[in-house]
């Protein structure tokens, strides 16, 4: 271990309070935000039980736009018992709940590239977590997440605890259940796929279908209007090419001066990122890299989904910790810290959205569609990278292969 890092860890729990208490301040004073987000969970999700949950706005929604609930029934469900809180209390609850998450994904992230090195050598690994943690506390999806009040951190957290999970019914379950409050995990399936892990796979699809049905259970008009009227409507999440929406679609979008649709722009380059990302889990799969071969995918669900905003993002995260304590080749690794670094920790979404004339406005002049692409171009290049790095690579000395670290064997 590096003297650098030694000290760094010695005072990793210092590093932390004040990250969490610097943060915490800027949420609170810096922007005035209020947990936008969360309070449409806070105060849409009774409506559940009214049967007016898709009718109805967020009494705080900005001027511009009026904020709906855009999750299935069941996500309300999920937040119900958030609305039995007052709104403060509700508010710094899932402030802290998202930073124990964020110390999850670290710690799940770290114990997945550490392999057998996290039990035999624990006690670094484990204050690696807190400096990590109180690192990408300054993360620029990390912090929106937390300033608005977003769901991100918590489902990343369920999603990586699933796919590390060894039972397949829990790895299923966590993965079935997050896809039902809010679909896009639902990604994670092709992982499951991709490590033979048909037993969980199939469980995903069942809690899944069971989160669906509770949803009906409630109330079968509300079900039946999101699943087969709202499902597959975009524009009631948000405007497609405003600066926050870093997805494939959005990018485009914005550079063709209309929303592109499915029409054949995003098509063509829709299938370009699939052979990249199959080529990226291809390789960690065979490589033996757990935690790639999940990121390839969540990196794909976000590149093809109509909208994925900045703090979609937070999967980042254990991007970054991949790159610095995996073993990968020098230029790989410069490659993706160079990539990310500085997007991560300057607020380029920002700096669009203070040159948009509102968020509704689709065409940009040529220099701020390009940095529009921030995100997705760099999500492409990564798995470009993750592909050939790990093409050639052995799995790593003591590393078991996927479904070995996924499920207990019997003697």
């Amino acid at each position: 271990m590096h003297t650098l890092e030694r000290r760094l860890l010695a005072v990793a729990p210092w590093l932390l309070a004040i990250s969490v208490l610097v943060r915490a301040w800027v949420v609170v004073t810096g922007f005035g935000n209020d947990s936008i987000d969360l309070r449409v969970y806070w105060s849409l999700t009774p409506h559940l039980l009214g049967g007016d949950l898709y009718e109805v706005y967020s009494p705080h929604s900005p001027p511009d736009f009026p904020l709906p609930f855009t999750y299935p029934p069941f996500g309300a469900l999920v937040f119900l018992p958030m609305t039995w809180l007052p709104w403060g209390v509700a508010q710094w609850t899932f402030r802290v709940l998202s930073v124990l998450c964020l110390y999850w994904v670290v710690r799940v992230a770290l114990r997945l590239v550490a392999g057998e090195a996290w039990t035999t050598c624990a006690r670094p690994w484990r204050q690696r977590a807190v400096l990590w943690t109180a690192v990408l506390l300054w993360m620029m999806p990390v912090f929106h997440t937390l300033e608005f009040g977003q769901i991100n951190l918590v489902l990343a957290g369920v999603v990586l605890a699933a796919m590390a999970a060894r039972d397949d019914r829990v790895a299923g379950a966590g993965v079935g259940l997050a896809s039902g409050v809010k679909l896009v995990p639902a990604i994670s399936g092709l992982y499951l796929l991709a490590t033979r892990r048909f037993a969980a796979a199939a469980w995903s699809v069942a809690a899944f279908l069971v989160s669906v049905g509770l949803g009906f259970l409630v109330n079968v008009e509300q079900a039946r209007q999101y699943w087969f009227l709202l499902f597959a409507d975009p524009g009631r999440v948000g405007p497609v090419a405003t600066a926050h929406n870093q997805s494939l679609r959005g990018a485009l979008s914005r550079s063709f001066g209309h929303d592109v649709g499915m029409s054949w722009p995003w098509l063509v380059t829709a299938a370009v990122a699939v052979v990249i990302a199959a080529f990226a889990l291809r390789a960690a799969v065979r490589a033996g890299d757990a935690l790639m071969g999940v990121l390839s995918v969540q990196f794909l669900g976000l590149l093809l989904s109509p909208i994925s905003w900045d703090h979609h993002w937070v999967w980042v995260a254990p991007l970054l910790i991949w790159s610095v304590h995996r073993k990968i080749a020098t230029w790989a690794r410069a490659t993706l810290l160079a990539l990310w670094c500085p997007v991560m920790c300057l607020d380029v979404i920002a700096f669009q959205l203070h040159r948009q004339p509102t968020i509704w406005t689709v065409s940009r002049p040529g220099w701020l569609s390009l940095i529009g692409w921030a995100y997705p171009a760099f999500a492409l290049v990564t798995l470009v990278v993750v592909a050939v790095a790990l093409k050639a690579s052995a799995p790593r000395a003591g590393a078991r292969p996927e479904w070995a670290f996924a499920r207990r064997r019997s003697p």
